[in-house]
């Protein structure tokens, strides 16, 4: 009897996975298809389409050959059996509640959360009305379980949260969320598929902001859902109606015609067709080159910021040194179980000398870039309570942990000491007196 066939290692996949090659053309890396739509075969081609009865495309607002490509490989390295793109991490994530959630429907969220994401909750999607609650990191597994309600559609987080590098637990969060029946969705951006990947531990829906270490070179926007096809969708369908119930007379519901994989099929028939984040196929072919070399990157990115966080340590500059790679971090533990290869590469300090001294460090850069933006292959920094937590009162930036003096670093592929000669720099202005 033979050998199972071996899957192929991630450094393979993250070349192979999804692709075709062009039947005609032979092209052997995947073509831009520049086009808006596609010929009907015939009349009853065209009716098959737009009643759901074919699964090919029809046109390029919910689905292109080459943004397929890319999310099938990005459902493959993050285990899924389903994926979609869209036209930013922002659109990622309001798509993936659409996905699950109307109007009076109730989104379950832990504390730790990029701003962006909290600025999106508390507006346009409180507008329109989904009730977003968060859950306090430190909340008890019984404080959890009060916390869910017949409304409730899904559990929230993020891997790695930024700015401040809390690592979630992801297992006791997709407990927590099953046990409520809902799935957990999960954004995975700052470790990508390499360094942790969610599903493996529970989760249920994984997002991406492709624009960062994905693509790894800032040279696109771009976001991507990946459904991980373990949610009982059917066990729970007086929650999820929209996958379990036929739309009309003559189609079968989606969970009907594609089992595990309905909350993909749902997202590309139903979210992006109707709400149209469509990232353009220029841009995805840029992300499908920028997945080629990701493991490469991400091994050298996770060794600079390593390196960089333990020598900010010893600067008398820093008040502290958020990084989970680190053993004096509270995550250190919770980093060695889910990432084992690296805890990605945001390095966030905060400056003893508070405001004042972050100013002076951020104009005293110069091989480092001030820009607000991570996942480059170049270094960056950001002041946070001036930019991204810049609409926040003070006692808002203070209760989500941005004191004055904090600062986020993305730290790129630069020689680590070329990185650590500019952040010294750096450093040796911030404690000097503005007067002097």
């Amino acid at each position: 009897m033979s050998e199972p066939e071996r899957r192929p290692d991630f450094e393979t996949r993250q070349i192979h996975a999804g692709s075709t090659v062009d039947s005609d053309v032979h092209a052997r890396i995947t073509p831009i298809y520049q086009t808006a739509g596609y010929l009907f075969e015939s009349f009853d081609d065209g009716e098959d389409l737009f009643a759901g009865r074919s699964t090919r495309r029809a046109y390029s607002r919910n689905d292109n050959p080459t943004n397929a490509i890319a999310a099938r490989r990005l459902a493959d390295l993050e285990g899924g059996v389903d994926g979609v793109v869209v036209a930013s991490g922002q659109a990622a994530i309001a798509a993936a509640l659409f996905g699950l959630a109307q109007a009076g429907d109730h989104i379950l969220v832990t504390q730790s959360l990029y701003e962006g994401t909290r600025e999106m909750f508390r507006g346009s999607l409180k507008r329109q009305g989904l009730d977003v609650e968060y859950v306090a990191d430190a909340a008890t597994d019984e404080e959890w379980a009060s916390h869910f309600r017949p409304t409730t559609r899904a559990v929230y987080t993020e891997t790695l949260p930024n700015p401040l590098n809390q690592v979630s637990d992801i297992e006791r969060l997709a407990r927590l969320a099953h046990d409520g029946g809902v799935p957990l969705v999960v954004d995975n951006t700052v470790p990508t598929p390499f360094l942790e990947r969610p599903i493996e531990h529970g989760a249920d829906i994984v997002i991406h902001s492709t624009s960062k270490w994905l693509a790894g070179h800032g040279a696109v926007i771009g976001g991507a859902i990946v459904d991980g096809g373990t949610f009982d969708w059917a066990a729970n369908a007086d929650r999820f109606p929209q996958l379990t119930e036929s739309s009309r007379e003559g189609v079968p519901s989606y969970v009907e015609r594609f089992g595990n994989a309905a909350y993909g099929a749902y997202l590309r028939a139903v979210i992006l067709l109707e709400y149209g984040p469509t990232v353009p196929p220029t841009s995805t072919f840029l992300l499908l080159a920028g997945i080629e070399t990701l493991s490469l990157r991400m091994e050298r990115h996770v060794t600079n910021a390593q390196q960089v966080a333990e020598w900010l340590e010893g600067r008398p500059e820093v008040g502290r040194v958020l990084y989970p790679g680190l053993t004096s971090s509270d995550y250190h533990e919770l980093a060695q179980k889910y990432l084992p290869l690296g805890a990605g590469s945001v390095v966030t300090i905060d400056l003893a000398g508070g405001r004042p001294a972050a100013r002076r460090f951020i104009d005293a850069l110069r091989l480092v870039s001030p820009m607000t933006h991570i996942g480059d292959v170049r270094t960056l920094a950001i002041h946070l309570g001036s930019t991204i937590h810049g609409k926040l009162t003070e006692p808002e930036r203070l209760d989500a942990g941005i004191t004055p003096g904090l600062i986020r670093l993305s730290i790129g592929l630069e020689s680590a000491r070329d990185i650590i000669a500019d952040l010294e720099r750096a450093l040796d202005a911030a404690a000097t007196s503005e007067t002097t």
